[in-house]
């Protein structure tokens, strides 16, 4: 393979040519050279989803991209937006949690069931859109939204081929940030026990021991 965009002391698969959108030769482990496995039967004569077909991967980081924006915006919404109001079946205090760790546990199990079943719909509908096209003619992460003849489009999209495959790539971009991200806040969560909002605002206090004329070290040391 030729030499990796990402890492340049290291050399890319030859999986990774540059040819598909966002590539930069980023694939230290080589999954990228893997076999995938022919999830889908039945398409056609031949099985999808063959060693090299790097559609399945790309498929993979896109959902998984997505579901980490999201994620990313419930970790950080609550402590910077407010909480959701609770009742008398669910509780008065059941969504007044700003800790996301904390609130996954305390959140009624109804809530919990709703986000499955909404996800298991996505889930679905995705797999039915595979089906009806094809994966090699299906351009992975399609869920139907967005600009295009038949498509839902509520808020009127219209970009040129060119302006199209930018924002590709920029939803490529923030997918991977937000994978990266979400890891962080979470194992943050974990560790701290507070919402990231509120471990923000302590880090941007000046500690007592700063108002001190050249000393720049805590109390003790």
């Amino acid at each position: 393979g030729k030499p990796s965009e990402a890492l340049p002391f290291a050399r890319a698969p030859a999986t990774l040519d540059g040819t598909m959108l966002g590539d930069v030769g980023f694939d230290p482990l080589g999954f990228s050279t893997v076999p995938v496995g022919p999830w889908f039967t039945g398409i056609g004569i031949e099985r999808d989803g063959l060693e090299g077909n790097l559609g399945w991967y790309r498929e993979a980081e896109l959902i998984h991209g997505r579901i980490a924006q999201l994620a990313v915006v419930g970790f950080i919404g609550p402590g910077l937006f407010g909480t959701l109001p609770g009742n008398e079946y669910t509780g008065v205090d059941a969504y007044s949690y700003t800790d996301p760790v904390e609130a996954f546990f305390k959140v009624p199990g109804e809530a919990l069931l709703q986000i499955f079943l909404f996800m298991s719909f996505l889930e679905v509908r995705r797999i039915k859109i595979i089906k009806e096209e094809g994966f090699k003619n299906y351009q992975p992460g399609d869920l139907r939204i967005g600009q295009g003849k038949g498509r839902w489009n509520p808020f009127k999209l219209s970009y040129t081929p060119e302006q199209y495959e930018e924002k590709r790539l920029q939803e490529l971009k923030h997918c991977r940030l937000a994978m990266v991200g979400i890891f962080g806040l979470w194992a943050q969560a974990l560790a701290s026990g507070e919402d990231v909002i509120s471990q923000l605002g302590t880090s941007l206090t000046v500690p007592e021991y700063y108002a001190k004329a050249g000393y720049f070290l805590p109390q003790g040391i």
